[in-house]
């Protein structure tokens, strides 16, 4: 692990929209102050499936690939991650292992926030646990379609006559 070289605090370059960018002035300033600005090299691991969720990482510049491994060890890349998103807040939330491995496509610049202080901060701003239900609502219903497209994808192949 790499510190920034930049003295300031990460911002939400790619995507201002990004989690936790519209609460109130307090909250938004207690929230920065949780981020530990990181850079980490192409090819690190932030984290595994079934891993114990320490940390939750915000991508402030780069891409990760979040994947997951089947019983025979392939790996299957779920969708890949960018400027703005948090990753590993379910685990954390939950206080449980990582659903899916978190590995860079390139160096990438991250804020780094610890579990415990994530859940003091949403203890002390209540505001933004609606933005966190909303985060993880969005990602449920982001499974659910790509489920609905993998397993409506396969269309059955017409039948040929055999009366010829």
């Amino acid at each position: 692990m790499e510190s920034v070289f930049r003295p300031s605090r990460l911002e939400f370059v790619a995507r201002p929209e990004g989690p936790f960018c519209h609460l109130p002035d307090l909250a938004t300033h207690d929230f920065e102050a949780l981020k530990t600005p990181v850079l980490y090299r192409k090819g690190t691991v932030l984290f595994r499936e079934a891993q114990p969720a320490h940390d939750i990482f915000v991508v402030s510049e780069g891409r990760v690939r979040l994947s997951i491994s089947s019983e025979s060890g392939r790996r299957l890349t779920l969708r890949i991650a960018g400027p703005g998103e948090i990753l590993g807040l379910s685990a954390a939330l939950a206080g449980g292992p990582h659903e899916m491995m978190a590995e860079l496509l390139e160096d990438t610049q991250l804020a780094m926030i610890k579990r415990k202080d994530l859940l003091n901060f949403l203890r002390e701003h209540r505001e933004a646990c609606l933005q966190v239900v909303h985060l993880l609502s969005q990602d449920l219903h982001i499974a659910y379609d790509r489920v609905r497209s993998l397993g409506l994808a396969r269309t059955r192949r017409p039948r040929t006559s055999r009366l010829q």
